[in-house]
């Protein structure tokens, strides 16, 4: 049974195979053997009852052979690494300008073994980067260099931060993968269409517009749409807007009171109702009479290179 894993690739743990010569504790970082090369990685102790359901579970990734744990010299070689990887960084965005490339650096990464260097950069386009990698075997020797583009969403994924709600980005935490989203997400949800609220750091939709997604849309089944002329319980009316979480309608009256009833309680009548409401941006069938920017719009829609799972 594993007693440790990793946090690795795509915010998924991996189970470590960890010989019986070495011991390990928990939080100390150990050195693996993966895919890219010799890595330092931190283990985690593993809950026994999760190890034994993640054992039978044929979803569990395969695992990490563990090397040794780290010494104090390992741990002053991967301090250099780190300044190396910054001081390459540099060097390689400055080819980039030089060649007067359209692409992004995002991050450099350097293996435990000094054996692989990996650029990772964000483009708009194919980029044709056979000089610059000639001249970056001329600067880096002796070591496999890879570049790597990637999407503006794994950017953020990789760079880390705070999202608006306060915590840390949720490609950062749990999200394995990104799931296509556009703008009918947000005006389903009675959002404001506004980019700057429906947006993360990538520049790209909100993942979590995903979220509750299918709630709302089983919550608006059976209610009527904005502007409909309806009859509750008080009398004829119009709706002016819908309370998705609590399940309710509300209802601007003839006599200009605006009064919430259950979805329920309400009728939609083929009706000439004399009055007047004010629709939501967000409830509007935007087009080009609309305050919102379309182009802004299909921007943050546009999931093409978003993400491409090269990280």
């Amino acid at each position: 049974m594993f007693k440790f894993a990793t946090l690795y690739l795509k915010n998924t743990f991996y189970p470590l195979s960890v010989p019986d010569s070495i011991n390990i504790e928990d939080g100390q970082l150990v050195l693996v053997r993966t895919e890219k090369g010799e890595e330092a990685l931190k283990a985690i102790e593993v809950n026994s009852q999760i190890a034994e359901i993640w054992e039978k579970s044929k979803k569990m990734p395969e695992p990490l052979p563990v090397i040794r744990v780290m010494s104090q010299k390992d741990l002053q070689t991967l301090e250099e690494i780190k300044k190396e990887e910054v001081t390459s960084f540099f060097k390689c965005q400055a080819l980039i300008k030089q060649h007067k490339l359209v692409m992004n650096l995002v991050q450099c990464r350097i293996t435990f073994d000094r054996r692989k260097i990996t650029f990772y950069y964000t483009a708009p386009e194919r980029v044709d980067f056979r000089a610059l990698l000639k001249d970056l075997t001329q600067v880096f020797t002796r070591v496999r260099i890879d570049l790597r583009h990637i999407g503006v969403r794994d950017e953020t994924s990789i760079l880390d931060g705070m999202g608006v709600c306060g915590k840390p980005f949720c490609c950062s935490c749990f999200l394995r993968k990104f799931e296509a989203i556009n703008i009918k997400y947000a005006k389903d949800q009675g959002m404001p269409i506004t980019p700057g609220k429906i947006s993360g750091t990538c520049g790209r939709l909100l993942c979590c517009l995903t979220y509750e997604y299918s709630n709302y849309i089983e919550v608006a089944k059976g209610m009527p749409p904005v502007g409909s002329s309806v009859m509750t319980p008080d009398g004829l009316g119009k709706v002016c807007y819908l309370q998705f979480l609590t399940g309710t309608v509300a209802v601007k009256m003839e006599d200009g009171k605006t009064k919430e009833f259950p979805k329920d309680d309400i009728e939609m009548v083929d009706a000439d109702v004399n009055v007047e409401i004010d629709v939501p941006v967000s409830l509007n069938n935007y087009g080009e009479d609309s305050n919102v920017d379309m182009r802004t719009i299909k921007q943050l829609e546009d999931d093409r290179n978003s993400s491409t799972g090269n990280v």
